[in-house]
């Protein structure tokens, strides 16, 4: 394997310089930097990057814990902090807890061992274990995505109240009156911040709220059917459904079309987050689109401010949803 101390031989120089120029930690003339870059392109020398994190106490990784990388949202959000990583010369160590309490906190335990400098967390569960075992870490910068603030931690998100009632206006604004939910799983963050906007907008238009029309399952499509058919079975059918993600959505479509009735023409449905698959479902799918990759790219970036320039993390980071309209709501 190729040393420092190789590519000094070959250029000429000391091992200190060669390292100057590389960490970039001290000034070395123009001809000589060439000479070293030369020297590192002809033997194809490759900085041992442990070394360097012993010596300056940094690894230059983030790491990212998720409780589901199938989710498009969560998908999107993740290529948001790759993005932000790769533009600011960091590494993203990913872990994937398939919702079990017990992996994620090994994973926990396994990015800390590797001295990651600042951890990002998504996870649509909110376990008090967990979060006390976060709240253990001391000393490393952390952002928390679709959850509850935590201490200690920058909460980074989008207004879901806001987003929640510009999906109930919008519906109301088609002269749809009979509004339903299917909410996520009870105790989830974003899905009672939505659900407080719904209630506002129902209540600002001075319309009752029917329990018989909503109904809570998982944010995946199979809790969006299982939800759907619950409401439907129920026999007072609602003229519009507000599904709490797009996936839900899905499910929904599903559990209606299946019975044969229409959409938008019996129900209307409207999603939240804008996954890609929005687009292409039939019919496309009015949704509030939540900024995924934008989430992603700004809990990299506010992370990396904070380890390279000492810029302080705020206690919350909102970002602003935004309605956009298809085909799924009748006009």
């Amino acid at each position: 394997m190729v040393s420092i101390k190789d590519v000094a031989q070959t250029a000429g120089v000391s091992p200190s310089t060669v390292s100057h120029v590389i960490n970039k930690t001290r000034y070395v003339s123009p001809s000589t930097t060439r000479r070293v870059e030369r020297a590192i392109d002809q033997l194809g020398f490759h900085p041992s990057t442990l070394a360097r994190a012993l010596k300056m106490n940094r690894t230059n990784n983030l790491g990212m814990l998720v409780s589901s990388s199938t989710n498009p949202f969560f998908a999107e959000v993740v290529r948001g902090v790759e993005e932000g990583c790769y533009q600011n010369n960091f590494s993203l160590i990913l872990c994937n807890s398939g919702n079990e309490i017990d992996r994620q906190l090994d994973n926990l335990t396994t990015l800390v061992q590797k001295r990651i400098d600042a951890l990002v967390v998504m996870t649509n569960r909110s376990e008090e274990k967990f979060n006390e075992a976060l709240q253990k870490v001391k000393g490393l910068p952390k952002v928390v995505l679709d959850s509850a603030p935590q201490e200690h931690a920058c909460t980074l998100q989008d207004d879901s109240v806001l987003g929640g009632r510009l999906a109930t206006n919008h519906l109301l604004s088609c002269g749809l009156k009979k509004i339903g939910c299917l909410k996520g799983p009870e105790g989830h963050p974003r899905s009672i911040d939505r659900h407080r906007g719904y209630l506002e907008a129902m209540s600002a238009a001075d319309l009752p709220v029917n329990a018989e029309w909503s109904a809570s399952g998982p944010l995946t499509v199979s809790g969006g059917y299982k939800a759907m058919s619950q409401i439907l079975e129920r026999g007072q059918m609602p003229e519009a459904i507000f599904a709490f993600n797009d996936l839900m959505a899905i499910g929904a479509y599903h559990a209606i079309q299946e019975r044969g009735l229409r959409i938008p023409e019996d129900i209307s449905v409207m999603g939240y987050d804008d996954i890609e698959y929005a687009g292409y479902m039939t019919p496309t799918l009015t949704t509030i689109k939540q900024p995924s990759f934008e989430l992603g790219l700004e809990a990299a970036r506010t992370l990396i401010d904070h380890l390279d320039n000492k810029v302080d993390m705020p206690p919350v980071i909102q970002l602003v949803p935004e309605l956009v309209i298809r085909q799924s709501v009748r006009k």
